[in-house]
């Protein structure tokens, strides 16, 4: 039986500083995990909500609309948040911090975006840009969790643990749209 492992970008290491740009701006690195996840579950709950009733260049926009939404949301709440803690007034320089850290919500959306562009552009069928866009989602969210798992310091059956338990989140949302489509 052949082994299969999935490769997880590195924190750190002895990569090219663009191959770690890169991994950064796709999945995060360190504490971005939860605004990559959220962004790729919100990215993946538009596309199950309009991906039967909208065309792939509206459904693309929808989904950048909703990204930018939800990032400028959890800017302001978390703004407000650390504000209240701190017992400081909410000013602007202290919500780039919380910008750059939330920015993931944004990034997720990049790759499902792209594959429903590439419907608009029929070289995909609608159908198959929406579900590459799901797929996209579900991939993401395996590989968060792997990160997190490796993060944590989980040996393999919570590595497992971590990454079923964001598919299973991923895959409710693709339950939702297979039942929302019949």
């Amino acid at each position: 039986m052949r082994r299969v492992s999935i490769e997880v970008p590195h924190e750190g290491g002895q990569r090219s500083a663009s191959s770690r740009a890169a991994a950064h701006l796709m999945f995060g690195m360190g504490d971005r995990i939860a605004s990559t996840v959220y962004g790729t579950i919100t990215a993946m709950a538009t596309v199950t909500a309009f991906g039967r009733h909208t065309d792939p260049w509206r459904l693309a926009e929808l989904v950048a609309a909703t990204a930018l939404v939800f990032w400028i949301a959890h800017l302001y709440a978390h703004g407000l948040s650390e504000s209240i803690s701190l017992r400081e007034p909410l000013r602007p320089g202290a919500l780039a911090p919380i910008a750059r850290r939330e920015f993931g919500i944004v990034l997720a959306a990049v790759l499902p975006i792209t594959a429903l562009v590439l419907g608009a552009l029929s070289v995909l069928r609608e159908s198959s840009a929406v579900w590459l866009a799901l797929g996209i989602g579900l991939a993401t969210l395996a590989i968060e969790g792997a990160r997190y798992a490796r993060l944590e310091r989980f040996g393999l059956t919570g590595a497992l643990a971590a990454i079923a338990a964001n598919l299973v989140l991923g895959l409710l949302v693709v339950l939702l749209k297979v039942t929302v489509a019949h």
